[in-house]
């Protein structure tokens, strides 16, 4: 009888153990309140320069995408379905920045400054928001050089404002919606330490491996959404630019034909700077040890992009320079 009564103790002692571990584990998942952004691991003194810098390239961000939005609605030429959605990607841009620069300042300043969780899940989903629908505008404004070039005659009934407004706000809508299912999916993931993202802000792949679940899912749909928003869009605007190019080659007029070129290849600029680096980081092999580099070509996806675009559109686009000049001889008039 002795016998046979020492295993159940052992067996109660077991369970209570089992019981603990997971209460405790239970405790450790939820008291991750804030994350801590890893960002540079430089001198402070470099940091101090990096700030500096990035202030710079943050300001040049705000006002040349603010003077773009400023032109475009004061200048009466430039409403037309073309600058309507140049004047979303400004916007758009100015949102990506203001979303991931001013915490990047901030941890170069103070290293060790957390960010809460609610900030860093917020962060995650507006950085793929404005993704989504800045792939998506650069989609539209290539369908619109496209009709613009290949079926002039019928431009101003395809792209009348009915449909312009229509192509926006689906833009908005899908890369909202695009977004937070990777949010929907995020939350309810368990993170019990380490509570330091390698990273310059709260970008998913990186908040991903601190969780202390399976995250295989979740990997799965950032691979599928990259593939959905990145391959397929870049592909139709390869697609659409060889017609491009052929109907460009047709042109009789030296100068219709520089005009074309002109407004085609600083879209195309946009495009190659924003896709390639995107679809690098998301679709790109991942053999190696290739984070180092993929987090840094993420600042100059998320820091610089924004700052080149107006600047690409302003000193290669004829009608924007012409606008700007018109409106800097208004100012020396009054």
């Amino acid at each position: 009888r002795s016998i046979m009564l020492k295993p159940f103790p052992q067996a109660f002692r077991l369970s209570e153990l089992h019981c603990l571990f997971h209460t405790e584990m239970g405790r450790n998942q939820t008291s991750v309140t804030e994350f801590l952004l890893l960002g540079f691991c430089l001198d402070p003194r470099i940091q101090m320069l990096l700030f500096g810098l990035f202030s710079l390239f943050y300001t040049f961000t705000l006002l040349g995408n603010g003077l773009i939005l400023g032109v475009i609605s004061l200048d009466s030429r430039l409403h037309t379905p073309m600058y309507f959605f140049l004047s979303h990607l400004a916007v758009v841009d100015i949102a990506y920045a203001c979303n991931t620069v001013p915490q990047m300042l901030v941890n170069l300043l103070k290293p060790d400054q957390p960010i809460s969780f609610a900030g860093c899940l917020t962060q995650t989903f507006l950085f793929l928001s404005f993704a989504h629908i800045e792939c998506l505008l650069l989609v539209v404004m290539s369908y619109d050089r496209y009709v613009a070039i290949c079926h002039p005659l019928r431009y101003s009934v395809i792209m009348s404002w009915r449909v312009c407004i229509s192509l926006v706000v689906t833009s908005w809508i899908l890369g909202v919606l695009l977004a937070l299912v990777h949010l929907l999916l995020l939350i309810p993931l368990p993170f019990c330490g380490p509570q330091k993202v390698n990273h310059f802000f709260c970008e998913i792949i990186a908040v991903l491996k601190l969780a202390c679940a399976d995250t295989h899912i979740n990997e799965i749909m950032v691979l599928a959404g990259a593939v959905s928003v990145l391959v397929g869009p870049f592909s139709s605007i390869v697609i659409s630019y060889i017609y491009i190019l052929c109907a460009i080659l047709k042109i009789q007029s030296g100068e219709g034909r520089q005009k074309a070129f002109s407004t085609c290849s600083s879209h195309l600029c946009v495009v190659g700077l924003f896709y390639v680096t995107a679809i690098i980081m998301y679709v790109g092999p991942r053999y190696g040890n290739p984070k180092e580099q993929k987090k840094y070509l993420l600042l100059f996806h998320s820091l610089f992009n924004p700052m080149l675009n107006p600047l690409i559109y302003s000193l290669r686009n004829k009608e924007v320079k012409d606008a700007l000049k018109r409106m800097l001889e208004k100012e020396r008039i009054s």
